[in-house]
């Protein structure tokens, strides 16, 4: 009975325990700045960042997967049924256009050259010996010394020889041609691929490739983008000169700036894009054929936008919201629409211009609560640079730096900010 007793008392003790340790956690808890639902949390003032809605021109932009590829590409194959006498270049060596790239023998060819021009020679004379006797013929006529007949016959030989030497220039002309076949030239300016034959190898025009010539310098970026943004781009070809951005994975190379120089005539129906391609220099050979790059063109610029940074944009369960900062330093949750998310900027509606709004620490602000402006951390920093001029930076035409920002400005939004408008992969 007295152990009983005992082990009563002591569960009420560390009942009594418990209750007493709830009770002291939950007073610190309430005592803590920003605590929902205690007096001292809504009264303690939460240290924030903010920044001022503003309105200003947002230019659009549109991410899209590309692939560099060669401006022109062209397989050399020979045009006759020959072995190779000389290779003038080595794999993978820059050539310009009108370099010799081979000489195939020509010995056969170099027969029927001079066989044809001799064949003209003698044509020659003949055409000369038959425009003489012609002319000595209707002196005569012309005297009554010979017969309307057989000036005829006089005239028939001229046209003979005439045709003759016709005939025969026409040949030694397919000689000339057949004979130039045994070079080949570079057609442009390019790096060679591979050389797929030695001296000596016997080379048909039905044969595989010889060497691949590519132009680098220009080179293409070829990507799609979605078939609602053509009506854009075209809008934007008409005006002029639409920049084109690309820019590697992995960062490591500054972005390249080019033009569009091509817009497909057909959206491919099964992926809803348009293919589409843009043309860079590339002096320094860093775009290379088959080559992945993100590729960011302009399609719009939407006028008068009222923008704010985008880590100013919260998530509620059902909407977007930002907490509005009255003048007594109490703040409003505010619902708004997200349109678009740009350029580290957040195009909104529902909240006017001029409007304070917290940009960083909302984690910790409540509705009806206060704030106090405190230290600028380095995102909200970044994001009140944003506020200031990613707009403008990026309305430069996307001349490498802004694109590139923005785009790592658009990655590093928060979770719950709508996801900037992108373009599919291209359909392999």
């Amino acid at each position: 009975m007295a152990f009983r007793r005992l082990s009563s008392l002591i569960i009420v003790l560390i009942v009594v325990a418990l209750g007493v340790g709830y009770w002291w956690w939950a007073s610190q808890r309430a005592a803590q700045p920003g605590a929902g639902g205690g007096q001292q949390g809504r009264n303690s003032p939460v240290s924030v960042t903010t920044a001022v809605v503003k309105k200003q021109s947002v230019p659009v932009t549109v991410l899209a997967n590309g692939t560099v590829v060669a401006l022109q590409a062209v397989d050399i194959r020979a045009q006759i049924n020959t072995t190779v006498k000389v290779i003038h270049f080595k794999e993978g060596q820059l050539v310009k256009q009108g370099d010799l790239l081979f000489t195939f023998d020509n010995r056969t060819e170099e027969a029927a050259l001079q066989r044809a021009q001799a064949q003209v020679t003698k044509s020659r004379g003949d055409f000369a010996n038959a425009e003489r006797n012609l002319q000595r013929q209707r002196e005569l006529f012309s005297q009554k010394f010979i017969s309307p007949a057989g000036l005829d016959v006089a005239v028939n030989q001229f046209e003979l020889a005439k045709g003759q030497l016709a005939v025969d220039e026409a040949s030694l002309e397919v000689a000339r041609v057949a004979k130039s076949l045994t070079e080949i030239r570079a057609p442009f300016a390019g790096r060679s691929g591979a050389i797929n034959v030695r001296v000596g190898s016997l080379v048909q025009p039905n044969g595989a490739a010889l060497v691949t010539i590519s132009q680098l310098d220009p080179i293409a970026v070829s990507f799609s983008l979605p078939e609602r943004e053509l009506a854009s781009v075209q809008s934007s070809l008409s005006k002029g000169e639409v920049k084109v951005t690309a820019e590697l994975p992995d960062g490591k190379l500054p972005p390249f700036v080019g033009k569009l120089t091509f817009v497909d005539s057909t959206v491919d129906v099964a992926s809803g894009t348009i293919p589409m391609k843009a043309s860079f220099s590339n002096a320094d050979a860093k775009l290379w054929p088959g080559m992945f790059v993100n590729v960011t063109i302009p399609t719009r610029v939407i006028d008068e936008a009222t923008v704010v940074p985008i880590p100013a944009v919260q998530s509620g369960p059902e909407r977007k919201f930002v907490y509005v900062v009255n003048a007594d330093n109490s703040t409003t949750l505010q619902n708004i629409d997200v349109l678009l998310n740009q350029s580290g900027l957040a195009v909104i509606s529902g909240v006017a211009a001029g409007t304070k709004v917290v940009v960083e620490g909302a984690q910790n602000v409540r509705p009806k609560g206060l704030v106090v402006e405190g230290a600028a951390t380095g995102s909200s920093k970044a994001g009140k640079a944003g506020n200031s001029g990613a707009g403008s930076e990026a309305g430069k035409g996307g001349e490498g730096g802004a694109a590139g920002k923005a785009n790592k400005a658009d990655k590093d939004a928060t979770a719950n900010s709508i996801p900037p408008v992108a373009a599919p992969s291209p359909a392999k």
